[in-house]
């Protein structure tokens, strides 16, 4: 088994992007943050690495600074390779995430003192089920861009407190300028929840961030927000819409369930603690 660090992104889909998109539920996180600097160039250039026996493509790793790993496409045999590589190439990465046992195998292979930041679980859409909830819903446009900015900080300060947490009104502009659709459900004109889904890619549409603020929950506007921005994928065309929970929330991931969505499989994400 070899690998190969590619100098940008037009090298590294030559190598994987028919791969990548054969399995566009598990990679996920890959195909949509490599479109995003297709699009938007970033301001650290990522780390794209692709693993390679007797000639043929076997797996990848990748990371769009200031994020993690993303590890749902390396070959838990080729951990220990791939911890050789980065140690060299990316020595500044906070850790890693995906599928658990790769996410794991990753970790374990460094050495380093780990803890497990994040445990979540990946839903695909069966059939939309969309709540019955006071209120009703629109995409937001760049009027809301403050408002959203907002959100999403304390969405991530929430949710993941360890994520990178500047830029984010800067972020949601740009998401909108990708496409993104972003659901608010309202409530006499005033926005109460808000979820966001990606442009399909490959067919597949992940819905994340879902937040709604603390003085609004209990209600199912989150669901409903979900709901529509599910539906909003769907009419342009994904077959596979997608969205993580956290495991330790059995709430949300009921809700989830009640409106369609079916598990996939779990996911871990470990930050490195020296």
């Amino acid at each position: 088994m070899d690998a190969v660090v590619h100098p940008d992104l037009a090298s590294f889909d030559a190598a994987t992007h028919e791969r990548l998109t054969a399995d566009p539920v598990r990679n996920t996180i890959a195909l949509t943050s490599l479109n995003r600097i297709r699009r938007l160039p970033a301001e650290l250039p990522p780390t794209l690495i692709s693993f390679h026996d007797n000639g043929k493509v076997i797996g990848s790793l990748i990371r769009t600074p200031p994020w993690p790993f993303q590890a749902a496409d390396l070959p838990p045999a080729a951990a220990e390779l791939a911890v050789r590589i980065t140690n060299d190439v990316d020595p500044d990465a906070p850790g890693v995430t995906g599928p658990r046992d790769r996410a794991e195998a990753f970790a374990t292979a460094t050495g380093r003192t780990y803890r497990e930041s994040l445990a979540t679980r990946l839903y695909r859409l069966g059939t939309l089920v969309p709540p019955t909830v006071p209120g009703t819903w629109r995409l937001a446009t760049e009027a809301d861009v403050e408002l959203l900015g907002a959100w999403r900080k304390e969405f991530l300060v929430e949710a993941v407190p360890e994520a990178p947490n500047e830029g984010a009104t800067e972020a949601m502009r740009g998401s909108l300028q990708l496409g993104t659709g972003h659901a608010l459900w309202e409530i006499n004109g005033t926005p109460v929840a808000w979820a966001s889904g990606s442009l399909p890619e490959a067919g597949m549409t992940r819905v994340g961030p879902v937040y709604t603020p603390p003085e609004h929950r209990r209600h199912g506007y989150g669901a409903a927000a979900t709901a529509a921005v599910t539906q909003w994928a769907l009419d342009r065309g994904a077959t596979d819409v997608l969205l993580f929970t956290d495991l330790s929330n059995p709430i949300s991931n009921s809700i989830y369930q009640r409106i369609g969505y079916e598990p996939v499989e779990d996911w871990a994400e470990f930050w490195w603690q020296d």
